[in-house]
C-alpha cells in the first residue's frame, strides 16, 4: 500500500486536474448558445441557395456548368479521382468526435483506394491537417485557427483550390465531410456530394424553359454555382464548431465526475492507510512498554 503522503498528492493532483476540467466544461457551456445562434442563422441562406440552384438545374439551358455535368457517366462510370473537404476543430479535449470523423473518412478512402481512384483532401481545421499529413494522401491545401466565428472569406482559397481541381478535370468526386449538430448530446459525420450536384439534392429534371441571363449563361452560373458551394462549406464549417463546443461540454462534464470518484476512492484508501500507519504505531509503543 502507498504511504499516505503518496496519496495526498494524488488527490491533490487529481484535484487540480477536476478544476481544469470543470473549467472546460463551464467555458464550452458559454460559447455553445452563440455557435448554434450563429449556426441557425447561416441555415436559410443555405437553403435558400439550394433551391435556386434547384431551379437553375431544371431549366434547358444550351450551356451546361461543369459542376452540373457528372463526367463519371460520360466515361463510363469510371471515377479516378476523388476529393475530399474534411471540416474538423482546432482544440482537441472533445472526447471522440474528431476521430470518429476520421475514422470513417479513412474508411471511405481505402473503399475508393480499392476502387483504383486516388484521393486528394482539403482539410480544415487544425486536428484534421495533422491527422491527414501522416497518412498517404495528396493534401492539396489546408487552412486552420478560424476560431469560434469562422468567416467566410478564410475559407474561399481552399474551397477555390478544389473546385478548380475539378473544374480542370482533375477531380471527378467532391465531398465535403463534417460533423453535423444534431442537438448537445448527438453529433454525427456527414458525408455530402459537393460535385457534381446530386440529382436528390436538385431534382433534376430537365424543361423546355430557360432563363435570361445577363450578361450570359457562363458568367450567372459560374458565380451562382461557386457561391452555392461556398454557402455549404461555411454552413459545414458552423456546424462543426457548435458539434465542438457540446461534444467538450460533455466530454469534461465526464471527465469532471471521474475525477471525483477518484478522489473519493482515495480518500478511502488513504484513511485506510493512515488507519493502519496508526494501529502499526500504537502496537510498537504497546510492544516496547511490555517489553521492559
Amino acid at each position: 500500500m502507498a504511504s499516505g503522503r503518496e496519496i495526498k498528492t494524488k488527490i491533490k493532483s487529481v484535484q487540480n486536474t477536476r478544476k481544469v476540467t470543470r473549467a472546460l466544461e463551464m467555458v464550452s457551456a458559454s460559447k455553445i448558445r452563440k455557435a448554434q445562434e450563429r449556426m441557425k442563422a447561416s441555415r436559410p441562406y443555405a437553403r435558400a441557395m439550394k433551391q435556386v440552384i434547384g431551379h437553375l438545374a431544371q431549366a434547358n439551358s444550351e450551356y451546361q456548368h461543369p459542376f452540373l455535368v457528372d463526367r463519371a457517366l460520360l466515361e463510363g462510370g469510371m471515377i479516378k479521382r476523388v476529393g475530399y473537404i474534411i471540416v474538423s476543430s482546432d482544440r482537441g479535449l472533445a472526447g471522440g468526435l474528431n476521430n470518429n470523423l476520421f475514422r470513417k473518412v479513412l474508411g471511405e478512402v481505402r473503399q475508393w483506394q480499392d476502387k483504383g481512384a486516388e484521393v486528394d483532401v482539403v482539410t480544415i481545421g487544425q486536428k484534421s491537417s495533422s491527422f491527414f499529413r501522416r497518412i498517404k494522401v495528396n493534401m492539396l491545401a489546408s487552412v486552420t485557427h478560424l476560431g469560434d466565428k469562422p468567416q467566410l472569406e478564410q475559407l474561399v482559397g481552399v474551397v477555390k483550390v478544389m473546385l478548380d481541381a475539378y473544374e480542370s478535370g482533375k477531380v471527378d468526386r467532391v465531398y465535403l465531410v463534417y460533423n453535423d449538430f444534431v442537438n448537445t448530446m448527438t453529433q454525427r459525420a456527414a458525408f455530402d456530394q459537393l460535385l457534381p450536384l446530386p440529382a436528390a439534392d436538385t431534382q433534376i429534371t430537365h424543361h423546355d424553359w430557360d432563363y435570361i441571363y445577363e450578361p450570359d449563361a457562363a458568367t450567372v452560373l459560374e458565380h451562382v454555382l461557386t457561391r452555392y458551394v461556398e454557402s455549404l462549406v461555411y454552413q459545414a464549417v458552423l456546424e462543426n464548431v457548435a458539434s465542438e463546443h457540446a461534444a467538450r461540454m460533455v466530454a469534461m462534464k465526464s471527465a469532471s465526475d471521474n475525477a471525483t470518484k477518484l478522489i473519493g476512492d482515495l480518500q478511502l484508501v488513504y484513511n485506510k492507510a493512515r488507519q493502519a500507519a496508526i494501529t502499526q504505531e500504537i502496537s510498537e509503543i504497546v510492544g516496547g512498554a511490555a517489553a521492559v
